[in-house]
């Protein structure tokens, strides 16, 4: 391939969305490029200039030997392309080790694993894809941005909400025909395979954590409006039966600078009989009006002797069958990885800065809004859950301000005053 107009792709995490998702997509775009892609995301004008752009999927890195082998035997059976397989706790350190001209590491780890690989990139000035969140501290967020802006790197998170056609009309059209808005909610359950056998560190997160990013960013896309405080609680009974130590479900409750409330509730204890594959959906109420949105039934039903009744999201990925019998990849799934690629086409061709591109993606300072709510959120939980347990209430709650973040909990008033206010960070958001 022509070096001068290929992009080398290394991707760690090749699990259930790293070897789905991104697999799939790098697979096409192996194949045929990311010209047709953009009409999808409206970034059509891009399509000629990066027409001839190659992509190499160089590298894929697992935990495991048999995992990593598996998983370029999958890519090289879509492309006749079989990239290197790497495996270990740490094999992006290899990878970007042989590879001192990568130009993107897409990093599909585990929750509380993004941290290591994203900054590990970014200090040999390679861009980066990432799985949401992009970390799990404030912190950690605040690391990578700065690193991500001496090195002039994109950093994307992977946040496809914001794609999908019922979310964009609603961002467009819709919440400005609704009014101010007052009040909503926000609800994605997975199902109970995902904490019980599908994800093996379940305990290392929780499902807001894993699964509410998709709908802070989302309400953040729309109103670009600050949290201002937050409230949390938990509840463990499903998967302690099972010996797994987790949350089996997250309520936090976040209000913002324009005034509105927005409740976010997740599980990961649903049913294997459930007809869909996750239940999600969201609704935000306006001074002027309403806008439900169901993700999980959009009228698509179907049921069969054995098999009961099934409902399926075909916007989110689906397959396109070509003249030759091979299947295209599309969807709103693949969106946010498009855009992010478009971002760091721009920067390695046409020498473009980071901000000169940052309206094209999810960024970095995006998923820093998700990272400061998933932190508090987490310490207020796990405080609430302790004082629940005590019959003290779900008192906690987290304040957010130019004077950075701070944790209230009543219940150390016996400490005095003072004690009552925790801060947990020193910045603004």
């Amino acid at each position: 391939m022509e070096e001068s107009r290929c992009i080398k792709i290394a991707l760690v995490g090749a699990g259930m969305f790293g070897g789905d998702v991104h697999a799939r997509a790098y697979a096409d775009l192996q194949r045929f490029g990311i010209a047709g892609q953009l009409a999808r995301v409206g970034l059509d004008e891009y399509s000629r200039e990066l027409a001839a752009v190659q992509f190499d999927l160089v590298a894929v890195a697992t935990r495991s030997e048999k995992s990593a082998q598996k998983a370029a035997l999958a890519f090289e059976e879509l492309t006749g392309h079989a990239p290197l397989a790497y495996f270990g706790e740490a094999p992006w350190i290899d990878i970007l080790r042989d590879f001192p001209d990568l130009d993107v590491m897409a990093v599909a780890t585990p929750d509380h694993l993004h941290t290591q690989p994203i900054l590990a990139a970014l200090a040999k000035g390679v861009h980066v894809l990432t799985e949401k969140p992009m970390c799990l501290t404030i912190q950690e967020a605040d690391e990578i941005i700065q690193l991500a802006r001496s090195k002039n790197c994109v950093v994307a998170v992977d946040m496809h909400k914001r794609y999908d056609p019922d979310h964009l009309r609603i961002r467009d059209d819709i919440q400005n025909r609704i009014g101010a808005p007052l009040y909503g909610t926000a609800y994605l359950e997975e199902p109970l395979e995902v904490s019980t056998s599908t994800f093996k560190w379940v305990e290392s997160s929780d499902p807001f954590s894993y699964v509410g990013p998709h709908w802070t960013d989302l309400i953040w896309s729309y109103y670009r409006s600050k949290p201002v405080s937050l409230t949390a609680v938990g509840q463990k009974k499903r998967l302690i039966r099972d010996g797994i130590n987790a949350y089996d479900a997250v309520q936090v409750r976040v209000d913002f600078e324009n005034g509105m409330s927005i409740n976010f509730h997740n599980n990961w204890v649903t049913p294997a009989d459930f007809e869909g594959p996750v239940n999600q959906g969201h609704e935000i109420v306006g001074a002027d009006g309403k806008v439900e949105s169901d993700q999980q039934y959009r009228g698509f039903r179907w049921w069969n002797q054995g098999g009961g009744s099934r409902t399926s999201n075909n916007h989110f990925t689906r397959e396109v069958t070509r003249p030759d019998g091979s299947k295209g990849y599309i969807g709103y799934g693949v969106d946010s990885l498009t855009v992010g690629l478009v971002a760091i086409c721009q920067i390695k061709f046409a020498q473009a800065t980071l901000e000169a591109v940052a309206h094209l993606y999810p960024t970095a300072e995006d998923a820093r809004i998700t990272c400061a709510l998933v932190d508090a959120a987490a310490r207020v939980r796990d405080l609430n859950f302790k004082y629940m347990s005590q019959g003290k209430g779900a008192t906690v709650t987290a304040r957010f301000g130019p004077d950075g973040i701070t944790i209230i909990d009543a219940n150390r008033i016996d400490e005095g005053p003072t004690a009552v206010f925790e801060k947990i960070y020193d910045k603004a958001l």
